[in-house]
């Protein structure tokens, strides 16, 4: 069976791809990386396509994620192209540096009262989540630990490699924490918050003025490579977050980034995601992926308990506050800030001192709690 038949069996009816792909595995899809990729493209295409014909939101976030996570869990022999994923978050970068303004500046005394809410959010979720998968699920300290910490999915995986915790579940955990977290937020903000997520993304590129769109360029990837030199980590999101940050204080920029862009990031974060469960087994969705479902439930209560003290307090506004302290990535985070219509500067501050805590805290708690470090050349 030929590549483009077995894709088109794949679309069509997926129950019959599964069987024959069980016994047939290698005769659909010949091992050749580029053909991988363009499946996957082509899958990330198909969804996006389906939800934008239903009409459902986030088209070209949700499309692709969808679409790609069933294709892995069916077995399909998909690969993600990192460079083009880590591009696709320089635009979010951008869009978030675009978004600190004078303005934005001014009002940081006043999240003052709400960012000190998250050390003890972090100390909440460890206390709870590194005996849970310790003592209930049954990883090793060294897994435990980083499984539990609310970082970004890469940085965790290394500093959990490093001191000895497993690849492969600390990958499967927090994959699912960010798959569950990005597709529970927005239906809470449609029918609990009542926010639709219809606010625009940005103005299209020929409505751009051609100086800015080469500056936030300039800054995009410049910020990118230089963050990536100085070992900066998330470079491909705050390298140019604070370039482009640099450009909107002094008034050299004053829009975001195009909406074709944001959308093309949406698009490429959505399929990311999926791809993430590439290759996974029975027995890993059994242990490791109900794990993380069990977990996510966990944060979910934390977060809504903390949400409620810093709106209840009256140093948070209710979407504000949620979004603030909801445990997803980054820049999946932000796409829901952008699309929400929500505060991004009060959302991002609150996410960058999350994750800032997270990898500069978590290598100092695993020399304290004296896990091994193992590092692999």
């Amino acid at each position: 069976m030929n590549p483009e038949v077995s894709f088109l069996l794949l679309a069509v009816h997926p129950v019959v791809y599964a069987r024959i792909h069980m016994t047939h595995k290698s005769a659909i899809f010949p091992p050749r990386l580029w053909l991988r990729r363009l499946f996957t493209l082509g899958l990330a295409l198909i969804g996006t396509g389906v939800f934008w014909s239903l009409c459902l939101p986030l088209p070209f976030l949700f499309g692709p994620m969808c679409a790609c996570l069933v294709g892995a869990l069916l077995g399909v022999p998909m690969k993600g192209v990192k460079p083009v994923s880590d591009a696709a978050r320089t635009v979010l970068g951008v869009a978030v540096g675009a978004s600190l303004t004078p303005a934005v500046i001014d009002q940081i005394p006043q999240m003052l009262g709400s960012v000190a809410f998250i050390p003890l959010y972090i100390a909440l979720i460890g206390v709870v989540g590194v005996p849970y998968f310790h003592k209930i699920c049954g990883f090793d300290l060294p897994t435990s630990y980083f499984a539990a910490m609310p970082g970004g999915l890469q940085d965790m995986v290394l500093l959990g490699q490093e001191a000895g915790g497993n690849v492969r579940v600390l990958s499967l955990i927090h994959a699912t924490r960010v798959l569950i977290i990005v597709s529970l937020v927005p239906p809470i903000l449609l029918y609990l918050f009542d926010r639709p997520l219809s606010h625009p993304i940005g103005v299209p590129a020929a409505d751009l003025p051609l100086r800015e769109l080469a500056f936030m360029g300039l800054a995009g990837l410049g910020g990118w490579k230089l963050a990536e030199r100085v070992g900066l980590f998330g470079a491909a999101i705050l390298g140019p977050m604070i370039a482009t940050a640099v450009l909107s204080l002094t008034g050299i920029i004053a829009h975001r980034p195009p909406a074709e862009a944001i959308l093309v990031a949406q698009f490429f974060i959505g399929a990311g995601i999926g791809v993430g469960y590439v290759g996974v087994t029975l027995l890993e969705l059994r242990k490791i992926v109900l794990s993380g479902v069990v977990f996510v439930v966990i944060l979910a209560f934390l977060a809504a308990g903390v949400t409620e003290a810093v709106v209840y307090l009256g140093i948070a506004n209710p979407v504000e506050g949620f979004l603030a302290f909801a445990p997803g990535g980054q820049a999946e985070m932000t796409v829901l800030a952008i699309v929400a219509g929500a505060d991004l500067g009060f959302v991002v501050v609150h996410h960058l001192l999350r994750i800032t805590l997270v990898i500069l805290g978590a290598p100092i708690f695993a020399a304290v709690l004296g896990l091994r470090e193992k590092r692999v050349n």
